[in-house]
C-alpha cells in the first residue's frame, strides 16, 4: 500500500488572506473555498497542497513543522516574500545560517534555503 503526502494543514484566523499569500509565495491557485477551508495548489492533481482551516485561537509558540523553500535565489526570494508581507525572523539561527527564517502575516515560521538539488545536499 503506498502513501502520498496529500496536503498540510494550516490552521488560520484569516482564510482567504493567508491561502492568497501561500498563492503568491509559491505560484499557486485556489483549488477550493468555502467558509470551512480553503485548499490551494499547483493544480488539482500536483500533491502535496496546502489546506487553510480557521482556528479561533492564535499562534502562541515557534511552530514545531515548518516549511523549507528551495530557491534559485535565496536573497532575491526573500526580498521577494518580504514585499509579499512576509518577515523576518529570529530562532537562534545565527549569523553564519545558510538559510533565512521568515514568518508568514499570521506568525507561521518557514525557512528559505540556498538552492538545492537533492534533499540531501
Amino acid at each position: 500500500m503506498a502513501v502520498h503526502l496529500h496536503q498540510i494543514a494550516v490552521d488560520t484566523h484569516d482564510l482567504p488572506s493567508l491561502a492568497r499569500f501561500w498563492c503568491a509565495v509559491l505560484d499557486w491557485k485556489v483549488l477550493f473555498e468555502d467558509e470551512g477551508e480553503i485548499v490551494i495548489g499547483a493544480d488539482e492533481t500536483a500533491r502535496p497542497g496546502m489546506c487553510f482551516l480557521p482556528v479561533p485561537e492564535g499562534k502562541t509558540a515557534k511552530n514545531r513543522l515548518h516549511i523549507d523553500l528551495a530557491p534559485d535565489d535565496r536573497d532575491a526570494e526573500v526580498e521577494r516574500i518580504i514585499g509579499l508581507g512576509a518577515t523576518r525572523v529570529d530562532v537562534g539561527q545565527g549569523g553564519d545560517a545558510t538559510w533565512v527564517v521568515l514568518a508568514d502575516p499570521e506568525g507561521n515560521e518557514f525557512c528559505v534555503l540556498r538552492p538545492r538539488k537533492t534533499l540531501t545536499d
